[in-house]
């Protein structure tokens, strides 16, 4: 779990007291103290491998460990050493911070965290790619670069392991509890507390240098008390900083009267009791909204999370979080929309405080609430992004003003800032299992502001996931028809990446579900998609099969628009297996569908396609006479990029037939038609696109 730290510049760039953040309200935040460890770190840099004294070039990137507790500075020291060495000239490629541990906890799965990194660099991963896929792609990422990436919190080797460029002009950094075995030429740092000078200096910084030059010696016993742990000192000094009628000596004696907690690590009890000092101190009110924080989802909340988990307004909700920041208890991006993080070394001395005060009932009651706040919030992020009138805006204006966007440039920002928020909260509303129906309300919402804002393709990673997590309630809860919406959506991410078997299998288990749900649609769906798939695996008769399952299906519901698609695309597997009588039959029922549609292009389309088929067939004059149907279908339709298009294809099929001249006339018209525009288009027909 990270260390306090306040992040001033980009990815990497924390910077803190010792490793924590100065209360707000004191000067801008510097780091103190560690300038022993800091030394031998720089050190370290410049100290020579193993590989180099053998007069080998190093495989790999070089590996910095700073070990310790939480609470202890490390991440703070690491962003103080990252942003020593981030200077231009040294690391020109930048600096890269990723976390590797959840504030509950939990590990950040490598594939996670790879796309992290990714995300960074601003490369696309493909949604759905695997851990190994996703590590190459990092490791070419770096390869030409001079960078330095931060890995914050790891819980061992095989977690960072993945994410270590094979470049030695790159350096890696990482925090963790304990050593990384298993890394060759790991340089450990280990951090204990801070030394006594230092921090008197942290007390001073934040609670004024006369309250802490009346008594030195009472300040040094504090700094003891706390055993040197900045986190700790920081929340005495807050704790102080907030009372300017009490003295050190106070802080010293309650501190003191504290009962430690025997089942605790020795080497965590000064921060519990640090943190049981400002909690106890608090009004009641405050106090809650501070327990209930432990709900928050990747320790991230704004006035809106606070409020709905607390039930009170959302001013009242951001006045008490400002307050918890001049404490320590939280910190701030500072931002225009202001996001507040619980520190990842007090987040488990706030689950076990809410656990001790609050009931499982209020808790699970909290969560509903923050839940359907964020369900409302996405709708309203989703409903500003359609048109004046429309009945999404007219629902829109029925919301709370503080719910509420101004334009969709402010709800876009909203949703790139909380996204971590609120990918971390459908992940842990779905594995909480008790709130299913507020956790599907939660995802489809996210997935349609995701599409919405950013449209599926660059939101496709993290619509997979998104995905996923449906199937997994779905499954969970005997759920056939969301399970076989799931996989479709699943398998079409699968297909669109190249993942062809993959998604063929996805659209077979779509095919039981929907069978089992009674799902028409979803049939249907899935029984194209498989023919589909089929195709591109260049099995033209089972492609050819199943699209005919389906196109049944659809004649039979008599779904004329959907018919004359799946006509056209058994017409496209036909006359790729050089079934070319099936094929043209095909095409020519896929015309006569869009005729009866009234679907003018989709018709001359159809009978374009039809042509090439006569074509491949060895029946020139037919293929003429079926591509000047298509002309003048095209030109009644008023589309004339198709209808230039298509008088290209009456020039070649001329030139085929020995008539330079009539062809060079319908390139002319080809040419008149397209005046000062690119060259016409290759037509293809929507129903030949599989």
């Amino acid at each position: 779990m990270t260390d306090q730290a306040v992040d001033t510049s980009g990815p990497a760039g924390t910077a803190g007291t010792a490793g924590t953040e100065v209360p707000s309200g004191a000067n801008p935040p510097q780091f103190f103290g560690r300038r022993r460890e800091l030394k031998a770190l720089q050190a370290d840099v410049e100290h020579a491998g193993l590989d180099t004294l053998a007069g080998r070039k190093a495989a790999r990137a070089r590996v910095l460990l700073i070990a310790g507790r939480p609470g202890s500075g490390r991440t703070a020291l690491a962003a103080e050493l990252v942003r020593r060495l981030g200077e231009p000239g040294d690391h020109p490629d930048g600096v890269y911070r990723v976390g590797l541990t959840e504030p509950g906890g939990e590990r950040v799965p490598a594939e996670r965290a790879a796309r992290g990194l990714l995300d960074l660099l601003s490369i696309a991963a493909p949604p759905g790619a695997d851990e190994d896929e996703l590590s190459e792609t990092v490791r070419r990422a770096f390869a030409g670069r001079r960078a330095l990436i931060l890995l914050d919190d790891a819980a061992d080797a095989e977690q960072v392991d993945p994410l270590l460029p094979d470049n030695p002009d790159c350096l890696v950094v990482a925090t963790s509890t304990g050593p990384l075995t298993g890394i060759p030429g790991v340089r450990p740092c280990t951090l204990g507390g801070m030394d006594a000078g230092s921090a008197v200096e942290l007390l001073a910084r934040t609670i004024g240098q006369v309250r802490v030059t009346v008594d030195p010696r009472t300040a040094e016993a504090l700094a003891e008390e706390c055993e040197g742990q900045p986190a700790a000192l920081v929340l005495v000094a807050g704790w102080l900083a907030a009372r300017p009628g009490a003295s050190v000596a106070d802080a010293t004696r309650r501190l003191r009267e504290l009962p430690g907690d025997p089942e605790q690590p020795s080497g965590t009890r000064p921060l519990a009791r640090a943190f049981r000092l400002v909690h106890d101190t608090l009004p009641a009110a405050s106090a809650r909204i501070l327990r209930l924080l432990a709900l928050a989802p990747a320790g991230l909340a704004d006035a809106h999370t606070a409020s709905a988990l607390a039930g009170c307004s959302v001013s009242a909700a951001r006045t008490t979080m400002d307050d918890f920041v001049s404490y320590g208890l939280l910190r701030t991006n500072g931002a225009g929309l202001p996001q507040y993080e619980v520190p990842g070394c007090l987040a488990p001395l706030l689950r076990a405080v809410l656990e001790e005060r609050e009931r499982p009932a209020e808790i699970q009651l909290a969560r509903a609430r923050m839940l359907e706040r964020t369900v409302r919030q996405l709708q309203a992020c989703r409903a500003i992004t359609d048109p004046e009138g429309s009945p999404a805006r007219r629902r829109l204006a029925g919301l709370p003003r503080s719910l509420r966007f101004p334009h969709p440039e402010s709800a876009a920002e909203w949703l790139r800032m909380r996204q971590p928020a609120l990918l971390a909260s459908a992940r842990l509303a779905v594995r909480d299992g008790d709130l299913d129906t507020l956790a599907r309300r939660l995802v489809a919402a996210l997935v349609r502001a995701l599409a919405a804002h950013r449209g599926t393709e660059d939101a496709a990673p993290e619509l997979y996931g998104l995905h996923g997590l449906v199937l997994d309630v779905a499954e969970r809860r005997e759920l056939p028809r969301e399970k076989a919406a799931a996989l479709l959506n699943l398998a079409d991410l699968d297909a669109r990446t190249g993942r062809t078997r993959e998604a063929l299998a996805r659209y077979r288990a779509a095919l039981d579900a929907g069978r089992a749900a009674g799902d028409l649609y979803a049939t249907g769906r899935a029984m194209e998609s498989v023919g589909g798939a089929y195709a591109e695996l260049g099995d033209f008769n089972r492609a050819s099969d199943w699209y005919g399952r389906a196109l049944a299906q659809r004649l039979a519901q008599g779904e004329r628009a959907d018919e004359a698609r799946l006509y056209g695309r058994l017409g496209a597997v036909h006359a790729y297996a050089g079934r070319y009588g099936e094929a043209l039959r095909s095409w020519r029922a896929a015309a006569a569908g869009y005729r009866r549609l009234g679907d003018l292009p989709a018709q001359a389309r159809a009978l374009s396609e039809a042509a090439r088929v006569q074509e491949y067939a060895g029946r020139p004059q037919e293929s003429l006479h079926t591509c000047r149907e298509a002309v003048e279908l095209a030109r009644r339709a008023g589309e004339v990029r198709l209808q230039a298009a298509l008088e290209l294809r009456l020039a070649d099929t001329l030139d085929r037939l020995g008539d330079p001249a009539a062809a060079g006339l319908h390139r002319s018209a080809a040419d008149r038609l397209l005046g000062d525009e690119a060259p016409a288009y290759e037509i293809r027909s929507p129903s030949a696109e599989s």
